[in-house]
């Protein structure tokens, strides 16, 4: 495997990752009053667009990091919404 696809992987593992801590205690504390809403609406456009950024040039790293981060975001505004 290419040296570049592979730090492709490790790069779009860590940022997602990064993001699973807040995910964890926002469900264990069912408190998500401190995560403003107009940043998680703009940073899931922005995964948004990097997942189709990475479609348009094939990158499966690019597209499965930002598609899984993704997924964590809305997560994360359905217990924004849940837990009001």
């Amino acid at each position: 495997m290419d040296t570049t696809i592979v730090i492709g992987y490790i790069a779009g593992c860590l940022t997602t990752l990064s993001f699973i801590p807040q995910v964890i205690r926002s469900w264990r504390l069912r408190e998500t009053r401190d995560l403003s809403f107009l940043m998680l609406l703009l940073f899931a456009v922005g995964v948004c667009l990097w997942a189709v950024y990475g479609i348009w040039i094939g990158s499966l790293p690019i597209i499965a990091a930002n598609l899984i981060t993704f997924v964590l975001i809305l997560f994360l505004v359905w217990m924004k919404f849940r837990f009001k």
